[in-house]
């Protein structure tokens, strides 16, 4: 049936009226379309002949049809046929007229676009290549065949490049032929069809591509626009070679610099050329483009503000004044020449500066010196696009600052901060110029430099506010402004409010919030949105403080509420601007309210109201937690009650980011109006947040526990709430103690809610006790305690002691002490628990006055568990913190006398040495003496444990007394002794903490001596200072950003495989390979993972990717897990260097995804190497996000291959969505 109905089809194909053939043809497509179509071998010849035969149909609707038939055809009809048909195509394009030759070339297009089987693909390219390469090559063919020959070609080449190697070097000799054609489009298709071939070619090939095109610039007498085309080709190949093109910088950049030089005044495009072949050396060959990058950043600066038909003295510097009344006679002066066209060298340039700062952190401080300058002078370029260029590059080296400098808090006279900092009056005052222009594009770019610059440097605008008003004023009130630019204007005016302090604006307020306050008044929403953020950052500004002294803010009050209230009460506008509305009038009632008690009555309910809304609900749940916390004490009478109702309901709800504000704003709502709320409605909000209380979300947990201490304390406390505290909420504190997750901000809130039920009416300080205590039994189902439950019970049960008074605290200490005497080796759980209560709580009170209570803890350093000797040592330790001069001289002594406890003692000693590091308590300097002389004893232990001790009791003693510690610690770096090296290198570690301290500056001059231990003969030693440079880099980098180029190269090398680290150790029945150097390439890649977050402007990311991390994503699963962290770092903050090497990265994450565990596998290995995979693809898919990506045709192999597998694609797409 269906062929009867193709034959029907097919004889009105053939037929005279053209409508019929129209309509054949489209009933023919929709038949082939199906996916049941099947055709016979007869009907295949019929189909691909009178299809082919349309394609030259008069009527081009026709022609245009049978061209779409074509791409289902390919799927549905033999290779053979397919064939057929592009051979017959061929013939069309190269000896057919003139008027089908176009229709044939699309077809051919469409015949290779839908070719999809490998062997398919190698059927026609047979027969396919010979033929494009004639019509190219051969005499006498036309330049409309070699055009459409050479774009076919190029689309073959994009797809099928890599199955063509035989062809390859036939190809590129014909290609290259056409180089010097006489065709400007003929050589401008080669180029891309060359470029495209690239990618492809083997690294001789494209050798052989380059030395041609090198050998025709240098030969002498070559027209000029030989030459042109000739530094596109280059310019082409290395955009579709990326990093394989470096090993021909020596022989291309020569001479791009000598053409640029020295071409003549109006051959501007060969100038552009040449910097856009430099553009993309800097971006996809950073690594070899090296040395030569301050000559390109001569040139670029040369060029970026040539301009040989103007000159410049019309325009000097004038007064900002003057400028007002000649705006009108601006366009009048303005120089303008069609012929001109040095815009496109000055934009070249522009762009190729922009990707030297993008691909050269390093390299800042001196584009601050050289570069910064020259661009703010050429904010005044005339042709508009290439200002706009020249803003985006000013963008770039502000957001390069912002990268390398982030985290970095003081500015030194190198620094790229500081070098900006001193340019902002220049960048204000010509930015400003460009405010005053008529072009809305132009003030749009200027906005978007400022913006840039206050997130850069947030409080470098102080002195400047003033001669900015006007400039934002008038892109706010003037009727040309486009949606856009206001956006723009708004933006920054936000960011300038919230980064500066509020009496820089006083004198400003007025001009400032008329414009603002039209604003949200407009149509559209974006601008509406962006107007209500500047009025909550307004809001503040005006009233800093409530005293309000020094400025009048009460003119403003009424009209930025009438202003807000309006779109409030507005039901049908976005989202964004409701929600905008409501944070904003939550803002304006907390700061204003006394001055709006009127309104309030008004305004409240609609806030209410809000909350009853899906979509604004969380908004106005935070709106009402701004409220509460306002000191003046708002009076929320009118809406007290329905608000607390509606909150209570919002703890049962779903959505975990409304029940947390719920929670907050609920605490809020209590501590300013627990007394006008009703004991009842407690109640309730106790039994909701009850079930809360889980260690399956901690900071929920911590709120809740929060709120229901809150709901406790104070007057607020009746019988009723006690009990249903007790009955609800204890009991899931109680299993929440438990829980080994247990930590942080959650296990300080359980702490004070059990010394808030200690306080609290109806509990008795026994029954909580004892209800503790019983919290640690094993139970016979879930079996023993967790460890870290046991020291969140203790903590709890010490917190309890103290809130109880002296009295409950000895009486607990005396029952601590008898289970401990009690020498029962079966009870060991209770006994565990009793040390390190006793720890807690004689770390927060002085114990002396229990007598012998340090003999009874040291008794039970001779138990058999070893759980038990280090909760004994702990508790010792904090016994010690709470009397110093009675115990610690115990310890000193103890460690002198005991050998066999030693380790267990020198635990105890760290536990003091620490908790006064941390409270910046002073030790007496005889007992330093004494705790310094028994530390460097034990430096050369034979044992690790006893050495990492010491290492970390030293460093912590450092902070309480560098000026000792520094010189002894160094004195020890040149010790005989390996150990004692490595321990002093780790003691360093220790002292470098995230807070300022005064070490830092007694250890700056000194850390070479530390650090430079990486070179050290001994392997711990070496990975000793790879792991100090690590904490260095994390917690004050300053201080190591100077040495950074000596160390890297050092750093780089712990990375390497060492051979002879490696052993084989004989088991007998099977051998055994260790590989010692292992943990210190590990410890290499982690530090280089921390160095690229904080001195990123220090490290050359293209020196170190290839080899370093390219042999490390081939190594050992652990040294490959933060080798894939590192590329997705890298390929994030610098893609231009990862996009240089992508392909030679390809082959060992190919590997890792592919690695199959062998059969026996134990679980464990099989659940490492899922986590394996998943790192590796969490990699791709930071490298696939990367614009440029696909130029790597192994790369995009991969991704093709990950695609096809399905478990491999479930894991990839449930990453990339993370």
């Amino acid at each position: 049936m269906a062929n009867l109905q193709m034959t029907g089809i097919l004889e009105k194909m053939t037929g005279k009226d053209k409508d019929y053939r129209y309509m054949a043809t489209s009933d023919l497509l929709i038949e082939l379309n199906k996916d049941g179509f099947k055709a016979d071998a007869d009907l295949e010849i019929k189909l691909s002949n009178i299809i082919i035969q349309q394609l030259d149909d008069v009527a081009g609707d026709v022609s245009g049809l049978a061209v779409k038939c074509l791409a289902p055809l390919v799927k549905k009809v033999t290779e053979a046929r397919v064939v057929e048909m592009t051979n017959k195509l061929c013939e069309k394009l190269l000896n057919g007229k003139d008027q089908h030759r176009d229709v044939a070339s699309i077809a051919l297009r469409t015949i290779v676009s839908e070719v999809t089987t490998t062997s398919l693909a190698q059927s026609v390219l047979v027969s396919l290549t010979p033929q494009l390469i004639n019509g190219i090559t051969g005499l006498g063919m036309s330049t409309e065949i070699k055009c459409e020959c050479l774009d076919n070609l190029c689309d073959v080449l994009h797809k099928f490049g890599n199955f063509m190697a035989t062809d390859h070097e036939l190809l590129l000799n014909a290609l290259l032929s056409q180089l010097s054609s006489n065709q400007a489009s003929v050589r401008k298709k080669t180029v891309s069809c060359i470029a495209s071939l690239a990618s492809s070619l083997s690294d001789d090939l494209l050798a052989k591509a380059t030395v041609e095109v090198v050998r025709i610039l240098r030969s002498k007498g070559i027209k000029p626009e030989l030459i042109r085309t000739n530094i596109q080709m280059i310019g082409a190949l290395s955009r579709a070679v990326g990093y394989r093109f470096g090993a021909h910088l020596g022989d291309t950049v020569p001479v791009l610099f000598n053409y640029c030089t020295s071409a003549s005044e109006n051959d501007e495009e060969l100038r552009e050329y040449s910097l856009q072949a430099l553009e993309s050396f800097l971006l996809r060959c950073p690594r070899d483009i090296y040395s030569y990058c301050d000559e390109i950043l001569h040139l670029t600066l040369e060029y970026v503000s040539y301009d040989p038909n103007f000159t410049d003295n019309m325009e000097e510097d004038t007064d900002d004044e003057s400028h007002e009344e000649e705006e009108d006679d601006e366009s009048a002066n303005e120089y303008t020449d069609d012929e001109d066209v040095s815009w496109k060298v000055r934009r070249a340039a522009a762009k190729c500066l922009a990707a030297l700062i993008v691909s050269r952190p390093e390299m800042l401080s001196k584009l601050y010196e050289e570069a910064c300058p020259k661009l703010i002078d050429r904010f005044k370029e005339r042709e508009e696009n290439v200002k706009m260029d020249v803003f985006n590059t000013f963008i770039e080296l502000l957001r390069q600052t912002g990268n390398v400098t982030k985290g970095q808090i003081d500015m030194n006279h190198m620094s790229p901060r500081w070098l900006l900092k001193q340019e902002v009056p220049k960048i204000v005052k010509s930015i400003n110029r460009q405010l005053r222009e008529k072009s809305v594009k132009t003030k749009v770019g200027a906005f978007s430099v400022l913006t840039e610059l206050v997130v850069v440097l947030p409080d470098c605008l102080a002195d400047h506010i003033g001669s900015l008003i006007p400039g934002i004023e008038k892109a706010l009130k003037e009727k040309s402004s486009t949606s856009n630019l206001k956006i723009e204007a708004l933006t920054f005016t936000r960011l300038v409010l919230a980064s500066h302090s509020p009496p820089v604006f006083h004198p400003y307020i007025k001009a400032l919030s008329g414009p603002v306050l039209s604003a949200v008044g407009e149509r559209y929403y974006k601008v509406t949105a962006e107007a209500l953020r500047v009025c909550g950052e307004l809001v503040r500004v005006v009233r800093p403080n409530i005293e309000g002294f020094g400025f009048d803010f009460k003119p403003y009050v009424h009209p930025i509420y009438n202003a807000i209230m309006s779109r409030l009460t507005n039901q049908d506008q976005d989202q964004e601007v409701k929600e905008c509305a409501i944070s904003c009038m939550g803002l304006v009632i907390s700061t204003f309210g006394d001055n709006l008690r009127a309104e309030l009555p008004a305004c409240l309910p609609v806030l209410v109201d809000r909350m009853g809304n899906e979509i604004t609900r969380l908004t106005a749940v935070k709106a009402f937690a701004v409220i509460a916390t306002s000191p003046l004490r708002i009076d929320l009478s009118c809406v007290l009650d329905h608000v607390i109702v509606e909150l209570t309901a919002f703890l049962r709800k779903a959505n975990r980011a409304l029940r947390q504000a719920t929670l907050g704003t609920l605490n809020s709502l209590i501590v300013a109006y627990g007394d006008k709320i009703g004991s009842s409605a407690y109640e309730v909000i106790i039994v909701e947040l009850s079930t809360l209380i889980s260690d399956s979300d901690l900071h929920m947990t911590a709120l809740a526990l929060e709120l229901c201490c809150t709901l406790m304390t104070g007057k607020r406390a009746s019988q009723n709430v006690g009990l249903a505290v007790r009955n609800k909420v204890l009991p899931q504190a109680l299993t929440l103690i438990k829980s080994s997750l247990l930590q942080g901000q959650a296990l300080l809130a359980l702490q004070n809610f059990f010394a808030a039920l200690v306080y609290s009416a109806n509990m008795s300080f026994d029954v909580l006790l004892d209800s503790l205590l019983s919290c640690a039994k094993p139970s016979p189902q879930a079996g023993g305690v967790a460890k870290q439950a046991l020291h969140s019970i203790a903590q709890c049960v010490a917190v309890l002691c103290l809130s109880a008074g002296d009295q409950k605290c000895s009486s607990t200490v005396m029952m601590l002490t008898d289970i401990l005497k009690d020498d029962s080796s079966t009870n060991s759980a209770k006994q565990h628990l009793a040390l390190l209560c006793l720890g807690e709580i004689g770390r927060r009170k002085d114990l002396s006055s229990h007598a012998h209570i340090e003999t009874i803890i040291i008794e039970s350093f001779q138990s058999p568990f070893e759980e038990i000797k280090s909760a004994a040592s702990y508790a010792l330790g904090n016994i010690a913190v709470g009397n110093l001069s009675k115990y610690l001289p115990f310890i000193l002594d103890q460690i002198d006398n005991q050998q066999k406890k030693q380790y267990l003692l020198l635990h105890s000693l760290k536990e003091v040495i620490v908790r006064q590091s941390v409270d910046k308590a002073e030790f007496k300097d005889s007992s330093v003496e004494k705790i310094l002389k028994l530390l460097f004893n034990h430096c050369e232990s034979e044992e690790e444990g006893v050495r990492n001790v010491v290492a970390e009791c030293l460093g912590k003693i450092a902070l309480i007394e560098p000026v000792k510690l520094v010189p002894a610690l160094k004195v020890r770096t040149t010790s005989p002794t390996a150990f004692t090296r490595a321990t002093v290198v780790i003691a360093v570690k220790y002292s470098i903490v995230e807070r300022l301290e005064k070490i830092d500056e007694i250890i700056y001059p000194e850390i070479a001596s530390f650090l430079l231990l990486i070179r050290d003969q001994d392997r711990h030693v070496r990975r000793a200072a790879v792991l100090a440079l690590s904490t260095f880099a994390h917690n004050k980098p300053n201080l190591v950003k100077r040495l950074l180029p000596e160390l890297l190269p050092l750093l780089y090398d712990q990375t390497i495989v060492k051979q002879e680290l490696i052993r084989t150790v004989d088991l007998g029945p099977f051998k055994h390979i260790v590989d010692d150097g292992l943990e210190l390439r590990k410890a290499a890649f982690e530090c280089v993972d921390t160095l690229l977050d904080s001195c990123l402007d220090q490290v050359n990311p293209s020196s170190f990717i290839v080899p370093y991390l390219r042999s490390g994503l081939d190594d050992h699963y652990d040294v490959k897990m933060p080798c894939h962290l590192i590329l997705s770092k890298l390929a994030d903050k610098c893609p231009s260097a990862v996009l240089a090497v992508l392909d030679s990265l390809v082959d060992p994450l190919q590997k890792t995804i592919n690695f199959k565990p062998k059969q026996d596998a134990v679980k464990q290995e099989v659940d490492r190497n899922e986590d394996m995979i998943r790192s590796a693809l969490r990699a791709i898919a930071s490298l696939n996000r990367i614009s440029g990506g696909d130029c790597s045709h192994k790369f995009k192999n991969l991704m093709n291959e990950i695609s096809k597998s399905p478990t491999l694609w479930d894991k990839y797409y449930s990453i990339r969505n993370e």
